[in-house]
């Protein structure tokens, strides 16, 4: 295995629109040649994407004795101090490269100028940074590699109760408001402003930061939903009851798998469950259009997406730190609140209480705004 290491290493650092038609053709073959970085949050148009939107945006281009070995995107956020690109958004993280690269942590952040780098969503067999990572989880992971009746048919084994009672509801909807109808990919600009004006709402209501009151987000989003090509767009699917929308959702795909992102639902249906009936409706299209996987990203404390899973991936959070004396005083800074936040997240009675308070603040705060 060649080893990118202190000796036999480059890294250069470039922006992301001065990446040229060979390195981009090069970063979409890493991807194709392994499977596991298939995710679109890894894909080039991801980070030319965020380039357009952050200044703060770069791309390290690994170099060894080999040619290219690989490309790490990433956001500085203070001097010497690097997060994923994307990092409050991004559902996928780290490392693009060569099958059997192999890479050290410590002399990489070296060649990008940086003393810390943080992750949170780390993709799977990245071993460089396995020694950092602070807390692991699973994404939830629905294979739709055979086909949506084989999915159907192992979900209705595994949870019965919930798919019988989803497709109840399904039929419920239909004779109480109308004829449903879906599209997987809608060009409906009222469409969009629909679905985030929901899920803006449905965040004020569970008391978390509203992601689309950033208006770096909504121009990322709408860059994102602007390409469609066979391997990378951004499908806005949604739901229609009698010709009026009821559900939604926002992701990004690849040529093999679909990521979810934003799903949000018309709350005066919610008695319905239209959340869930989108997402079956979103598989059966996933899997009609030769998508191999939806990943709806990490599960913990959602009961819909344990009973929607067929298996996990692993997750990676963590910050890569070297022996000097910024990453000594960044350590310094966070890493009580690192530590608390993880405390929180690996205790389930602690989550759940967490998760209670908020959403009471959220519905106070939304019952004042109104």
């Amino acid at each position: 295995m060649q080893q990118l290491d202190r000796k036999h290493h480059s890294v250069s650092v470039v922006r992301p629109d001065e990446l040229g038609e060979n390195e981009l053709s090069a970063w979409r073959g890493m991807q194709a040649a392994q499977p596991h970085l298939a995710n679109p949050f890894l894909s080039p148009e991801f980070t030319l994407a965020m380039g357009e939107v952050s200044p703060s945006a770069r791309v390290g281009i690994l170099s060894d004795e080999e040619g290219l070995a690989g490309f790490l995107p990433f956001e500085l956020r203070a001097r010497g101090v690097g997060s994923a690109i994307g990092d409050w958004v991004s559902l996928c993280q780290g490392v693009v490269h060569r099958p059997g690269a192999a890479f050290d942590a410590d002399a990489l952040l070296q060649g990008l100028g940086l003393h810390v780098w943080e992750f949170g969503c780390l993709v799977e067999r990245q071993p460089w940074f396995a020694p950092y990572e602070t807390l692991s989880q699973q994404s939830v992971v629905l294979d739709l590699s055979a086909g949506y009746a084989e999915y159907s048919r192992a979900l209705a084994g595994r949870s019965p109760k919930f798919y019988k009672s989803t497709l109840y509801k399904e039929r419920k909807l239909g004779r109480d408001a109308g004829e449903i109808s879906f599209t997987f990919a809608s060009r409906e600009p009222d469409d969009f402003r629909t679905l985030r004006r929901w899920k803006s709402d449905q965040y004020r209501r569970m008391g978390r930061a509203d992601r689309f009151a950033k208006p770096w987000v909504v121009e990322l989003t709408e860059r994102l939903h602007a390409i469609d090509t066979p391997s990378f767009a951004g499908p806005l699917s949604m739901m229609y009851v009698d010709g009026r929308p009821v559900a939604g959702h926002f992701g990004l795909r690849s040529d093999s798998v679909l990521v979810g992102w934003f799903p949000a639902y018309d709350p005066s249906f919610a008695k319905y469950s239209p959340g869930l009936i989108q997402h079956l409706r979103m598989a059966e299209a996933a899997a009609a259009a030769g998508l191999g996987a939806m990943d709806l990203g990490i599960g913990t404390g959602s009961e819909y997406k344990e009973a929607l899973r067929s298996h996990g991936a692993p997750v990676g959070e963590g910050v890569v730190r070297r022996r000097t004396l910024g990453a000594a005083v960044h350590r310094a800074r966070h890493e009580p609140v690192r530590l608390a936040r993880r405390f929180v997240l690996e205790t389930p009675v602690l989550y759940r209480a967490a998760d209670k308070l908020l959403r009471a603040y959220g519905t106070r705060a939304s019952a004042r705004g109104r």
